[in-house]
């Protein structure tokens, strides 16, 4: 008789116990969901800021290279290079990245090639003035 009392004891104490830990964890999950969700919906009026990194590279500076400039002459006009690569020190990679508002991340590169430590060419996302008149004038 005490066995079966014991066993109807138990049964009463452990069911609302499991009750209540199933409830915190549906509780437990519904927050997680909400918060997960909260940080994707935006906010109207939250001011999302402009990330820049990098490089700041303007169409002026671009048309101030000029081949056969000094890799001293370049940094004066550039800055120094974000990106060093200590295998090839004939290149040097200047890279902008600007993420408007949170939006899209805008990516611009620009690759320096020296020859006997001068400016042989440039290659990237930009061109100087001239090339860009003689592409207009063509279309």
């Amino acid at each position: 008789m005490t066995t079966q009392l014991t066993a109807r004891l138990t049964t009463r104490l452990t069911k609302p116990l499991i009750k209540r830990q199933l409830t915190s964890i549906v509780t437990l999950l519904i927050l997680c969901g909400l918060v997960a969700s909260c940080s994707s919906f935006g906010f109207p009026g939250v001011y999302r800021f402009n990330i820049q990194q990098g490089n700041v590279i303007s169409q002026t500076m671009i048309d101030k290279l000029k081949p056969g400039m000094s890799k001293s002459q370049v940094r004066f006009v550039l800055g120094n290079a974000v990106i060093d690569d200590s295998l090839n020190q004939n290149r040097w990679d200047y890279i902008n990245t600007v993420q408007i508002g949170g939006g899209e991340v805008i990516i611009r590169s620009l690759h320096l090639y020296f020859v006997e430590e001068r400016l042989s060419h440039f290659d990237g996302d930009f061109l100087p003035s001239e090339a860009i008149a003689a592409l207009s004038a063509e279309s």
